[in-house]
């Protein structure tokens, strides 16, 4: 197998190394230091003495910093080595690493430390097959730096190495030669900045820059804010709590000030996703609302800003669409991916709706949703005028950019994801299920901000008279009698798509399916064919195109699964939800550390541990908020008005759950929940400003 990768990362900038805290360009591999969708370092590697290094131990300090005592050497030199190193690294809006040599014999000694440097500034799209480019490099003896720079027209990218240490600079790194008094020490201070200049030749990011300080001075405390404000959870079971915590950290680092915009939101995760991904924010925001609700405003804010307003094929812009992908690479600055802004996805824009509205039942903040009415009201429109193509009142898509635009425009984007249950792919364009679910629910939702908010009761009864048609006519044509769940899609003629799938759960989420199906529903998505045992496949058993580790055709998906549970529980099926729920749980709490995005969909019985696939990140901001989605879950929380309703349904063997200070309208609320609960219905909160504890 081959050696763990180490990272530190803070928002979108990561750096990825080996154990040593080496990092090599990789082609398998996204290895450097990154920022803005750009590789800033693809060399750094330390010497002592002309000998690479090797990992006595490793700490990892915080999501942002980390530190590697390493000795020259093979194993079996430890014991003997009379000189060590300490990295010790960080990163914020720029990179740092304290490199420390330690002198463990009697006598003086005298050593010859060098670290290589270079950058390739690989665009993250091209990472895995860079182009060649040809930086143009500065050694500047006289300050300390190596410049590295490379330009193509108005794009420039730029990585600055200073020390604080005096150094021999040459064009491939720096050299120290030291002499280190007996049990002494030496050590030097080297910050990498990564600089993007825009046409008039200024640092972009000079503006993140003045909203932070140095590392070790605000991160830790911005990092005891998050936590102080995210309510705070008491379980009989360590690993339950680990794993919360855990999922707010990765929360936390996943947090990113876009170029020209003062608020953070959440990336992807790394290491392939760390931009802003429209469906990738909407639902961790939604799934997060009780726990960090403060991530909603500034993504709603940024998509609002960024909404389509044009036909452009290229971009799969249209108005009143919302963002898939913002990127900042050299391939998206120059439209050889359309990805500078990108608008190929079907989901993002009811998603949009549904936020706004759960944000202001959670929040209470009525001035956001005055704000948005208008995006609010274009998105709307969207699903009738540009995402319902044939008039009959579905939502579908169809890629406009041919070339090199998604050919699926949902959740599940891999080009084979949506495929019958004998692997044929439907014409476009195409109404998968969900999109319909999402968009009945955006109308229910926006016809209640229309009414309560927007002084528009009209246009609120026309929005429920869509959504009850809509409802009508879907349980019609998706409906499958013979095989008891509805059809993954129709086609344009439609004909039903008919392979079985974890979106059943999203149906249930959405509120679109009739009660009288929410039985077979529940007992397919709790059934062998597509509960694994760790949690509900993407593509259920015995159909043709299943396979355990392909992404959307078998495998489990934290994020999926936590909508797939809110749904059931919505319906009333708290026993299969919970079964959901603890399977995610134990994923989690059997790996330790982030929650994989993805695991394969082998059954639990034969694998007995949770096998990842090589593709997925860790972490994932829709991995773990979907954690926190399920925990909410599992105790029952709702908002009602004033108050936070809580319905305990806790998996058994878990005890009793603590959650306190849950934020919301009502000021700060407790809830609680053991297993084998009664299901009874327990009233939390008060007026706003006031708390209540259940106990």
């Amino acid at each position: 197998m081959k050696q763990e990768l180490v990272n530190i990362r803070a928002g979108n900038a990561f750096a990825l190394s080996d154990g040593q805290g080496d990092m090599e360009a990789d082609p398998c591999a996204p290895i450097g230091l990154f920022s803005f969708d750009t590789r800033f370092l693809s060399r750094w590697v330390l010497t002592l003495n002309g000998e690479r290094l090797h990992a006595l131990s490793r700490d990892e300090l915080a999501y942002f910093e980390t530190r590697f005592v390493l000795v020259p050497g093979a194993a079996s030199h430890y014991v003997d080595a009379d000189v060590s190193v300490i990295r010790h690294r960080s990163i914020n809006d720029s990179f740092n690493e304290r490199i420390t040599v330690l002198n463990h014999s009697a006598e003086p000694a005298e050593f010859t430390v060098r670290m290589d440097i270079g950058s390739d500034f690989a665009d993250t799209a091209e990472i895995l097959r860079p182009e060649p480019r040809q930086p143009a490099v500065v050694a500047d003896a006289v300050h300390q730096q190596l410049r590295i720079c490379y330009q193509r027209g108005r794009f420039t990218r730029e990585s600055v190495v200073s020390s604080t240490a005096p150094a021999e600079v040459d064009q491939r790194g720096m050299t120290f030669r030291i002499r280190v008094a007996p049990d002494g020490t030496w050590h030097t201070d080297l910050h990498v900045a990564m600089i993007i200049r825009g046409a008039e030749g200024r640092d972009l990011r000079s503006s993140l820059e003045s909203h932070r300080q140095h590392v070790h001075q605000v991160m830790p405390e911005d990092l005891a804010r998050w936590f102080d404000h995210a309510p705070q959870l008491i379980a009989e079971r360590e690993t339950l709590m680990s794993a919360y915590r855990q999922a707010l950290t990765d929360l936390a680092s996943l947090r990113y000030m876009p170029l020209s915009y003062t608020e953070r939101v959440p990336v992807g995760g790394l290491p392939w996703a760390m931009a802003l991904y429209g469906r990738d924010a909407l639902v961790t925001c939604l799934e997060t609302l009780p726990f960090t609700p403060e991530l909603t405003p500034a993504t709603l804010r940024l998509l609002a800003l960024l909404q389509g307003g044009q036909l452009d094929d290229y971009h799969d812009e249209e108005p009143g669409k919302i963002l898939a992908e913002l990127r900042y690479g050299e391939s998206a600055a120059f439209g050889e991916q359309p990805t500078a802004f990108y608008y190929g996805a079907a989901d993002t824009t009811p998603l949009f709706v549904i936020l706004l509205d759960e944000y202001e039942r959670w929040t209470g903040d009525v001035e956001l949703v005055r704000q948005l009415r208008h995006p609010a009201r274009m998105a709307l429109d969207w699903l009738d005028e540009y995402g319902d193509p044939y008039g009959d009142g579905y939502l579908r898509y169809q890629p406009r950019n041919t070339v090199n635009g998604l050919a699926n425009q949902t959740w599940r984007n891999s080009p084979e994801a949506i495929v019958d249950r004998h692997a044929v792919a439907p014409p476009y364009p195409r109404a998968t299920c969900e999109l319909q679910g999402y968009a009945y629910d955006a109308k229910i939702r926006g016809a209640r901000l229309a009414r309560e908010f927007w002084g528009d009761p009209g246009y609120a009864d026309r929005l429920e008279a869509e959504a009850a048609r809509l409802r009508e006519r879907f349980d019609r044509d998706f409906w499958l009698p013979h095989r008891g769940y509805y059809a993954l899609a129709i086609t344009p003629d439609g004909e039903p798509v008919d392979a079985l799938t974890s979106h059943l759960g999203h149906l249930l989420w959405s509120g679109i399916v009739e009660p009288e199906r929410a039985d077979a529903l529940a007992a397919h998505l709790s059934g062998p064919e597509l509960f694994s045992g760790w949690g509900v496949r993407t593509y259920a058993t015995g159909q043709r195109p299943y396979n355990p580790v392909g992404a959307h055709l078998g495998a489990v998906w934290p994020s999926d699964n936590a909508l797939v549970a809110a749904g059931l529980r919505r319906y009333g099926y708290d026993a299969e939800a919970a079964q959901v729920a603890a399977g995610i749980l134990a994923v989690a709490e059997t790996l330790g550390g982030s929650v994989p995005e993805v695991i394969a969909g082998f059954p639990r019985e034969i694998t007995k541990y949770p096998v990842q696939l090589p593709e997925a990140g860790r972490p994932q901001s829709w991995a773990s908020g979907g954690l926190l989605m399920l925990l909410a879950t599992m105790l029952g929380l709702r908002p009602c008005g004033e108050n936070l309703l809580a319905n305990p349904y806790v998996p058994d063997g878990y005890g009793r759950i603590e959650l306190l200070d849950v934020p919301g309208r009502w000021g700060r609320a407790d809830a609680y929940g053991r297993d084998r609960t009664t299901g009874r219905r327990v009233r939390v909160g008060g007026a706003a400003g006031q708390r209540r504890t259940v106990g």
